[in-house]
């Protein structure tokens, strides 16, 4: 069962160093946009690390999950969405709560704006959806992520072409915690497994929605996986890749920031 679980997570990404990016990107220039298609890798690179990330934030337990990894000396990577379950990653609550893992050193990355399926999408649409959650990560923290999660589970670098191989590889299921179907006891199990196996380095996806994840499951994800001799780290970390394609201020709040008509 735990390898079914807690399988390495498959990434498709491309190499970020040659990426150059405005402080305004345009949306309509597509031909910036479009990127070769990346490599696929099942698992983090660098040994002995482990990369604990979160989806379908942001939400109200990302403090909880935030202090017990600083507690900790860990930092974990949210996978923000922009406009999912009427939440709209503007809001004032919203952007706080981005702002606030990103001040604190986590890693902030998009899980697309509403959370569509992607394979089901044209480019346009694909790169719609992309384009909003990454503007608004960007917006909010001054950040601009280098990885996107679509719903299927895979982890994206922004804006590379959506070729027949990526779909098929976006169509696949990706294993994680399934903490959004088991109770706390069962996950914490499949993480105490995991670190009795001791694999080289560990990829976990969890849901920071989930309160029994976020405040029950974390903290023993954290305590095992330490005493296995892991380093808690980001994403980027744990693959060897720059996190941010941009880094720099912050947007001043203003009209954009909003969810209406997107």
């Amino acid at each position: 069962m735990f390898k079914s679980i807690f399988s390495a997570l498959a990434i498709f990404a491309v190499s970020v160093s040659a990426i150059t990016l405005p402080p305004h990107l345009p949306r309509n220039v597509n031909e910036n946009l479009r990127r070769a298609p990346g490599q696929v890798v099942t698992s983090c690179t660098v040994p002995n690390t482990a990369a604990l990330t979160f989806d379908d934030g942001p939400w109200v337990y990302l403090y909880d999950i935030s202090k017990a990894l600083v507690a900790a000396g860990a930092v974990g990577t949210f996978f923000f969405n922009g406009d999912n379950f009427g939440d709209c990653i503007y809001t004032p609550d919203q952007a706080k709560r981005v702002k606030y893992a990103y001040d604190k050193g986590h890693q902030v990355a998009s899980h697309t704006w509403a959370h569509k399926n992607l394979t089901t999408l044209n480019w346009d649409q694909i790169h719609h959806e992309m384009w909003l959650a990454e503007e608004a990560i960007f917006k909010i923290t001054g950040a601009y992520p280098a990885f996107v999660r679509p719903r299927k589970k895979l982890i994206v670098v922004p804006f590379v072409d959506i070729d027949d191989q990526t779909r098929q590889h976006m169509a696949s299921t990706m294993a994680c915690s399934r903490d959004w179907a088991l109770g706390a006891d069962e996950v914490k199990q499949l993480y105490t497994d995991l670190a009795k196996r001791r694999p080289s380095n560990v990829l976990t996806l969890n849901h920071e929605v989930h309160q029994h994840s976020a405040q029950v499951v974390l903290p023993h994800a954290i305590k095992v996986l330490k005493d296995a001799g892991y380093r808690l780290v980001s994403l980027a970390e744990c693959l060897g890749q720059p996190a941010y394609t941009v880094t720099g201020p912050p947007t001043p709040r203003d009209a954009t920031w909003t969810c209406q008509g997107k």
